[in-house]
């Protein structure tokens, strides 16, 4: 039986994901699978984070561009490390 992502990221540029599963707990190792050509890789989550949340897959600082489908979708307006929440609290659009 094939392990269920946790994880899906749309495009190799992205540097979030989108949680997929109830209830991912820090710890975790996450099954991450890149839906432009299924290939998958690990990623262990530092946080507890909600359904339908995103992750940053690599550190992000303040001031950098949020990439998600291959397109900007946001800014980064506090840190965030790898592994962690990425929500409203540390990424705003850039439309207002």
């Amino acid at each position: 039986m094939a392990e269920i992502p946790h994880l899906l990221v749309h495009q190799h540029e992205d540097n979030v994901g989108v949680v997929v599963v109830e209830g991912l707990t820090a710890g975790t190792d996450m099954l991450v699978c890149v839906t432009h050509d299924n290939s998958t890789f690990r990623l262990t989550a530092h946080q507890d984070i909600p359904i339908g949340h995103k992750v940053a897959l690599k550190d992000l600082a303040e001031g950098d561009t949020c990439i998600k489908y291959g397109e900007d979708i946001g800014k980064i307006i506090a840190d965030v490390k790898q592994g962690h929440h990425l929500h409203t609290h540390n990424c705003k659009t850039k439309r207002w």
